[in-house]
Order: structure tokens, then sequence, then C-alpha cells
């Protein structure tokens, strides 16, 4: 892998994740509204990781230079665009209720996460991260997108059990309202798949990825 990369995103296990696995770079992010039609997990989180890819990615072109320094404070010339990757990701927990999938994102508020935390609680969900890579390959734009798919189930949990988390203020940032890595870990009873994936990054089919560019 011999392009610079930037990570379009500021989520700080992102961060960790992708310096875990030995890569240096950049981070840059931009203030793109995020709104997709798309209605399956899979490809809601593509299409947002591509929003949030794109965005960056704009910004490393001569037209986009303006935007860049009043948005971002930051621009590049057209070679630079040349030997750069952007990285876009975009993680959702998905549950089914009545034979539909509920796609959560971050909570709003400490509600907000209470409701999400008692929808998953003793039940398996999937967790979902897309990713989408821009760069410029023989002088052309290419632009690569894939996902993972993680499932996840909850122990029960009480209600005194998920305001104790929510007063960490851990949920608040994270999708479907809990991490992981963190404390709420006492209350994961079991994986099947990827587990970085949860964090919010699949780590190794993004190195497998990047190492074919």
């Amino acid at each position: 892998m011999n392009k610079r990369l930037i990570l379009a995103s500021a989520s700080p296990r992102r961060r960790e994740l992708l310096s875990q696995i030995g890569y240096e770079f950049e981070v840059r992010t931009s203030d793109a509204e995020e709104i997709t039609t798309e209605k399956e997990p899979a490809f809601v989180v593509e299409e947002l990781s591509k929003i949030k890819a794109r965005a960056v990615w704009e910004t490393l072109t001569e037209e986009g230079k303006q935007e860049a320094l009043e948005a971002l404070r930051n621009s590049a010339t057209e070679e630079e665009k040349q030997e750069s990757l952007v990285i876009g990701a975009d993680t959702v927990v998905s549950v089914k209720a009545e034979e539909k999938a509920i796609i959560l994102g971050k909570p709003k508020d400490e509600e907000e996460a209470g409701k999400m935390l008692r929808m998953l609680s003793g039940r398996t969900h999937q967790v979902y991260t897309g990713v989408t890579l821009f760069s410029m390959e023989e002088g052309k734009e290419k632009t690569e997108s894939f996902h993972e798919g993680t499932d996840v189930e909850f122990c029960e949990l009480t209600d005194e059990e998920i305001w104790d988390y929510i007063r960490t203020k851990d949920p608040m940032d994270k999708a479907g309202s809990y991490g992981i890595q963190g404390a709420f870990a006492k209350h994961i009873k079991g994986i099947n798949g990827d587990y970085f994936n949860v964090v919010g990054l699949p780590v190794s089919h993004l190195y497998h990825a990047l190492e074919s560019k």
C-alpha cells in the first residue's frame, strides 16, 4: 500500500483500529448531509460510507479547494489526489421486529438510548459496517464499497443495568447505544462474525482491500 491514507471519520474507535493494524493516516471529516433512500441495513451503511468518503475526496481537487478551506480548513492539489486514498465508514445496528428490520443509529438523547437497549435486551441483532474506498488508478477515479455483518447476542438487561450504563455517557456516540469494547462487554452473551466490525471497522476485510491497491 503506497498511497497516502485519509480516514473520513471522526470516530476514535476507527482511528485506533486503523493504527492497530499498522497504517499511518490523516483524519478529515465533512459536514455532508447523510441521507439514504436504502432500506436494507447492508446497503444503508455502504451508501452512507460512500457519502462520507466522497465528501472528503471532493476536497482533494482544485475545484473544491475553496470549499475545503471554508469547511475543513484543509485542501490538496490534484497531484496529491493522485497519491491519496480516502476511507469512509458507517456502522448501524439492525434488529428484527414484527418481521421488519429496524435500523438503529446513534441515540439523540438518553431516553432514546434506553429505548434502544430495552429493544436489544435478551435478543440477537446484527451490526453492519459499510466501507468505501476512493482512489485514482491509471488516471481514473475508482470507488470500492463493501460491508460486513456480525451477529451480537445480549443478555437480559434490567432497567437498573440499562440506566447505570447510560449514566456513563458511553452509549451516546455509538450505533445501537452500546460499545462492545468497553464496560458494556459484561452484557454481551456472544457474537458470530467479526468482532472488530462491531467496534466500527472490519479490519481484516479492509486490510486485504487496501493491500490489493
